[in-house]
């Protein structure tokens, strides 16, 4: 047994949200050694994609990594890419706790943050001593107070402050925990907000930085054809499919009972793959190749991120398999990639 397995049964005695943050506390310690070794990938890993050139395709999803505390941890574990954030322009403590719930019997997670961030200066202040080597992406969202028709001032008040110092631009307009945030995802409030940003992103002289959109799985398939046509219309470089889940049916009985008792959030983990994945393969058909994917959403095994590419997308994220699986995950994933001719 490694050691996070030894450790797991501790740390999953304490609420999750204080085993989150007593396990940051201690990566930021762990931050502060002068040196880390660096990370060996396979070469036959490597991944060319939107225009950036990643070690491996797994990379870590938004969401754990918030405030960028832990970056050479996520190096040093082998990660391709880092998705930091949700970040809001300005700080705000999100939603009233408890607000994160895991149930490890099913790999589970229940989450209604509501984008507790530090604010956009202090994460851009960070980022400047990112470690080099790693690719970081920057996950922007509006503050909670913001009214829908203001959204694009805060995605490019954020954009302003974190666009220079990350590789890649995601707009999270699909978290179910800001209330209408979600809204943006339909067509006629996302054309202006991306024509905005894109607009932004050149007056910055960032024509060549990237700029993603993450959408959620629960979309009707007409909806996910609009949008995709919208995306691309616009001329952004990519999408991110997907974000957490309202729907409860992916939860098979008993346990629907005990997650629904916990009130509203967003669902991750295993129980979302298989709806993840569908949502992934209605979105790359639309697509016809037009724009890359980025596959989010229930990976969880190399298995997983095998199927996602082989399905077409270009690049992988995990994250609440890690919670469960522990740090040697990023290892077994790339191994198990590694041993798959189709992955090279």
């Amino acid at each position: 047994m490694d050691l996070y397995g030894a450790l797991r049964p501790l740390l999953f005695r304490l609420d999750p949200e204080t085993a989150h943050n007593l396990a940051f506390w201690l990566g930021a310690r762990a931050c502060a050694w002068p040196r880390w070794p660096e990370p060996e990938h396979p070469s036959a890993l490597r991944r060319s994609a939107l225009g950036l050139d990643f070690p491996s395709p797994l990379g870590l999803a938004a969401g754990l990594d918030k405030g960028a505390t832990l970056l050479p941890v996520w190096k040093y574990l082998g990660f391709g890419h880092v998705e930091i954030g949700t970040v809001t322009p300005r700080p705000q403590p999100g939603n009233p706790k408890p607000r994160l719930f895991r149930f490890p019997e099913a790999g589970l997670i229940l989450n209604r943050m509501g984008f507790n961030s530090e604010g956009a200066e202090v994460v851009a202040a960070r980022l400047r001593h990112r470690p080099t080597g790693l690719v970081v992406g920057g996950n922007l969202g509006k503050n909670k107070e913001t009214p829908e028709a203001q959204a694009l001032d805060d995605y490019r008040a954020a954009y302003r402050l974190i666009a220079p110092e990350v590789d890649y631009i995601a707009l999270n307009v699909s978290s179910p925990n800001t209330p209408g945030l979600r809204n943006l995802q339909a067509p006629e409030a996302l054309k202006p907000l991306l024509a905005g940003m894109l607009e932004l992103r050149k007056e910055m002289g960032l024509e060549r930085q990237p700029l993603l959109l993450k959408l959620a799985p629960d979309l009707a398939e007409e909806d996910l054809d609009a949008i995709v046509d919208v995306a691309v219309a616009a001329g952004i470089s990519g999408l991110i499919a997907t974000n957490t889940t309202l729907d409860r049916s992916v939860v098979d009985e008993p346990l629907r009972a005990l997650v629904e008792s916990k009130g509203a959030g967003g669902l991750s983990g295993a129980p979302l793959k298989a709806k993840a994945r569908q949502v992934r393969q209605r979105i790359l058909t639309a697509l016809r190749g037009r724009l890359p994917l980025v596959a989010c959403g229930g990976l969880g095994s190399a298995q997983d991120v095998q199927g996602a590419l082989e399905d077409g997308a270009a690049l992988a994220q995990i994250y609440s398999a890690l919670i469960f699986e522990g740090p040697n995950l990023v290892d077994r994933i790339h191994r198990g990639l590694a041993s798959n001719p189709s992955s090279h």
